[in-house]
């Protein structure tokens, strides 16, 4: 079963001659408990998938469905409770005048949920972090403490889906890993729906299992991660990411 579908996704920005369009006839679809990713360069219009399923444009045309139900324009309680999304820069997302416990009792207080302390405990626990670390402002926490908190705010509404905006990318090579097993075990034991979008094909080949590449707004082609690890793919443009992804690992091996 499809728990997200994107079919013919279409968004704009500007108006009359400076009107620019972003992303063209986009088409793919994520199956429920599957870990999705999403690649390409920057400004392939990656993210702004991602915020359109997230409520952040609105004005997109084509049709999105969460599970089913057809996606409106208006972001609305119920589809902040089944959607929620983490970000690339867990230090611009955490307000650095709120602690932990306020970071993680708002959304329970906007959505009318009780029982915050046991809740923000329990969740912190599932991060891995102590609940010590409820008291904590977030330049008191290390890059990777910061991205599991990050990952608890998003996951205490108990949301079906997780957007993964590059969770990774901002922090340090030795905690990436920590931070995408951590993804792993969670989508495991939660039964969590991932869309990721990366430009580290490391990344994909660790954590999703199956990939759409996209480029000026399009998705060229979508392939399983085996197959793409493999160099298996069909678009001149997706073997040449696989080309350059090799030649860093080699590099990076060679330092």
């Amino acid at each position: 079963m499809a728990m997200i579908e994107i079919q013919s996704l279409n968004l704009s920005f500007g108006l009359d001659g400076s009107r620019v369009q972003v992303l063209k006839d986009v088409n793919f679809q994520v199956r429920e408990g599957e870990s999705f990713g999403l690649v390409g360069e920057s400004g392939s219009g990656k993210t702004t998938v991602l915020r359109c399923l997230a409520g952040q444009y609105s004005h997109w045309e084509g049709e999105l469905r969460i599970n089913g139900e057809r996606l409106g324009r208006t972001l609305d309680r119920d589809r902040c409770r089944r959607v929620q999304m983490v970000f690339q820069d867990p230090y611009g997302s955490l307000h650095p005048r709120h602690t932990v416990e306020t970071a993680l009792g708002e959304p329970l207080h906007i959505h009318g949920i009780g029982q915050h302390r046991e809740r923000i405990g329990a969740i912190l626990s599932k991060v891995g972090l102590n609940d010590s670390f409820r008291y904590r402002y977030p330049h008191q926490l290390s890059g990777g403490q910061r991205q599991r908190v990050a990952i608890a705010r998003a996951l205490i509404l108990e949301p079906r889906i997780l957007l993964l905006d590059e969770p990774t990318s901002a922090l340090d090579v030795s905690v990436q890993a920590e931070i995408l097993n951590l993804l792993a075990d969670l989508r495991q034991r939660e039964g969590l729906t991932y869309l990721m979008v990366t430009h580290d094909l490391g990344v994909v080949a660790h954590l999703c299992s199956r990939v759409a590449v996209m480029q000026h707004g399009k998705v060229l082609e979508t392939l399983d991660t085996n197959d793409l690890v493999r160099g298996e793919a069909s678009d001149p443009y997706t073997r040449m990411l696989i080309s350059c992804s090799q030649h860093k690992s080699r590099d990076r091996d060679c330092a």
